[in-house]
């Protein structure tokens, strides 16, 4: 970075952290105690919708590495895309399994990325349900290294419990690296799990 970079308030963006995800396990416990959300067993990775020979290669190479597996049920890795025409690779484990599903995760994000498909990754996130039935999924924001609470309200209205958001995040803020800037917690309407 240089001074005219400095003097114009340009910043260095902040190199992706995927070693946070493994954060998530301990921050479930907090949650758990703190506010009564458990992990459903959904997680998935968005990105920018990426076409083309290689990236059916990459699909291929994560589905092997996750059909390796031999605890999982089912599909490893589901490829979705929602409303949006965002893409979404969507892995499912027993809600006990919230340290394998961020294995899955991780693994998912560092093979795109290894594949040169890094600048489409947009985002991870873990789902979570409480008794109630409210969701709450925590997605980690590949592009800033940090993770913010998503609680879309029930019903067909794109609508957010933010007083919920705002509470997961101060009881989360000793586990994750939290998003300070609220501009940037993106709603993820239509994310698998939720």
């Amino acid at each position: 970075m240089g001074l005219l970079d400095i003097l114009l308030g340009r910043t260095k963006p902040v190199a992706p952290d995927l070693d946070q995800l493994f954060a998530l396990p301990s921050a479930a416990v907090t949650l758990q105690a703190a506010a009564g959300f458990t992990p459903t067993g959904v997680g998935a990775v968005c990105f920018a919708t990426v076409e083309g020979a290689a990236f059916v290669q990459t699909h291929r190479e994560v589905q092997a590495l996750l059909d390796a597996d031999a605890d999982r049920a089912g599909p490893p890795v589901e490829l979705t895309q929602d409303g949006y025409g965002y893409s979404w690779l969507v892995s499912r484990r027993t809600p006990d399994q919230l340290p394998q599903l961020v294995n899955d995760l991780h693994a998912v994000n560092s093979s795109m990325e290894v594949n040169g498909f890094g600048p489409q990754l947009l985002c991870s996130l873990a789902a979570f349900e409480d008794a109630r039935g409210r969701r709450l999924a925590l997605v980690y924001l590949y592009k800033r290294g940090t993770f913010y609470p998503f609680a879309p309200l029930p019903g067909t209205a794109e609508r957010r419990d933010s007083a919920l958001e705002l509470q997961v995040k101060a009881q989360l803020a000793d586990d994750l690296r939290t998003e300070q800037d609220l501009s940037r917690w993106f709603p993820v309407w239509g994310a698998p799990g939720l």
